[in-house]
């Protein structure tokens, strides 16, 4: 049960960032749904590629799908004025994606036996996944090259987990590291943190 609350919560978190981009750079209606479906669920399908895993294709992800769209058109069909202003809440939506499918890679890299390598590379493919494929579709650099500290958080997710410091297991543990994941990933963004060396050199 709560692993299918993060998920359902991530899918959310995931479709609006998706749909709000797409809306910003004034996508169609058509547009706006592909983009919107493949930020939750491009993650997932590129790590199960990568690790030689049946691959789950998005018209098989059940009620997850369901989820998706509906958040999609909630943002879609709404007033433009609302949906607009929203837009300033999507660096906790991506937060909350990004942690929550963290934590879904990392438990399926341990769930299938890969070793600490695995589970971080299913974990970071998992979690920023989504949002490079966002950003590539709409045309953007995707953040994870270029902007504060990102995909840092879905690979602390993989060594903790990975290491057995943080059982996956555990409800309580897991919904920890979730809270702690959204909580870096904002206060690195607010903050201004990079992993750019000559901005360190320059201090």
């Amino acid at each position: 049960m709560a692993w299918e609350f993060l998920n359902i919560l991530a899918v959310s978190a995931f479709a609006f960032s998706g749909a709000i981009v797409a809306l910003n750079e004034r996508y169609d209606i058509f547009g706006t749904f592909i983009l919107g479906i493949a930020t939750p669920f491009a993650g997932g399908i590129v790590r199960n590629i990568a690790l030689d895993v049946p691959v789950v294709h998005v018209w098989e992800q059940g009620y997850l799908l369901y989820v998706a769209f509906i958040t999609i058109s909630i943002v879609y069909f709404f007033p433009k004025s609302w949906v607009m202003s929203w837009d300033r809440w999507n660096i906790y939506l991506d937060a909350i994606g990004l942690s929550a499918f963290a934590l879904q890679g990392a438990s399926f890299a341990i769930a299938n036996d890969f070793p600490l390598g695995g589970v971080i590379f299913a974990s970071i493919l998992t979690g920023v996944g989504g949002g490079v494929t966002r950003d590539v579709l709409a045309q953007r650099r995707p953040m994870v090259l270029h902007q504060e500290i990102y995909a840092v958080w879905a690979m602390v997710v993989g060594v903790v987990t990975g290491l057995g410091i943080i059982d996956i297991d555990n409800v309580i543990q897991a919904y920890i590291l979730f809270v702690a994941i959204i909580m870096c990933r904002v206060l690195s963004y607010h903050l201004g943190w990079h992993l750019r060396f000559r901005d360190l050199y320059r201090l």
